[in-house]
């Protein structure tokens, strides 16, 4: 790995995603992975360990709280009316860091294909918990600080997930 690169690390069990730029750890941000824990199976609601990509930046220039259903902007803008009106709704706001597993077997491919198990860094309501597992299976983040992280951070970026 190029060590002027930007990279990101996930520690699930610290709840926080770093940002390393020129082997120095430059930002930390609180996060919520997993209610499930760590594990890759499809349909399992577990955040995916090892080495992913970021496949695609969904949202560029999204309003804040806008709400995305199958990453298309759904046109609804997110209020806390609309969490007591839908509670169960898994909500994705704002950007999508869409994450693709690098190593065959673990997190890339068959049964337990991240991309394929379509999970994000994503925004969330803000009177969502961060700093426990909370999520099924994605990586949410404060609206604000995933605006900040999708700006700072390239297409294929290296996002290292681990326990």
């Amino acid at each position: 790995m190029n060590k002027d690169a930007i990279h990101l690390n996930v520690n699930l069990s610290q709840q926080t995603l770093s940002v390393w730029k020129n082997g120095e750890c430059v930002k930390v941000y609180q996060v919520s992975t997993a209610k499930n824990g760590p594990g890759e199976r499809t349909n399992s609601e577990c955040t995916p360990r090892g080495v992913h990509i970021i496949r695609a930046k969904i949202g560029k220039n999204a309003e804040e709280n806008t709400v995305f259903i199958a990453r298309r902007d759904s046109g609804e803008r997110y209020t806390s009316a609309m969490k007591k009106e839908f509670p169960e709704r898994d909500w994705i706001l704002t950007r999508i860091l869409w994450l693709s597993g690098q190593e065959v077997g673990k997190n890339r491919l068959g049964a337990v294909d991240t991309m394929r198990r379509y999970i994000y860094i994503h925004g969330c309501p803000d009177e969502d918990k961060m700093g426990s597992p909370t999520s099924h299976g994605c990586i949410k983040m404060r609206n604000s600080d995933v605006m900040e992280l999708f700006d700072q951070v390239p297409h294929k970026t290296r996002v290292n997930i681990e326990e």
